[in-house]
């Protein structure tokens, strides 16, 4: 499970029958903080790499946009392939098997808001076949 905020809109694409998969960014961040010796430790940033698959696809379509917090919760896979120079590149994904909105709507942005948006779970478990 990851809680981290969109790096930039969802890529989506449409494949046969109407299966969508959207891809995009999600940075998560750790804390800095202050040794006892008076070390000061930075913020640390990761960035992972999503995949949504069929309807979570859709809802990522319609409701998530950069900069946008949200909780999910996946598998990671990892696949390589070779570029076009011949080179072998790796690639680490989380399968996105649930999201949780936590950004609250612009409409109900006009009094500071604690509610959460409903947990949004993919019955077909996000695989593609």
């Amino acid at each position: 499970m990851l809680i981290g905020n969109v790096g930039k809109d969802p890529d989506i694409r449409y494949f046969d029958a109407d299966q969508a998969c959207a891809t995009f960014p999600l940075a998560t961040t750790e804390r800095g903080y202050t040794l006892a010796n008076g070390t000061k430790v930075p913020d640390h940033t990761d960035w992972h790499n999503l995949v949504m698959w069929r309807n979570l696809a859709k809802i990522a379509e319609k409701y998530i946009h950069k900069g946008d917090k949200l909780y999910v919760e996946g598998k990671i896979r990892y696949r390589t392939y070779d570029d076009q120079k011949g080179m072998r590149r790796y690639v680490t994904e989380i399968l996105v098997d649930n999201l949780e909105l936590l950004t609250p709507k612009q409409a109900e942005q006009t009094a500071p808001s604690t509610t959460v948006a409903p947990k949004v779970e993919d019955p077909d478990n996000g695989l593609p076949f």
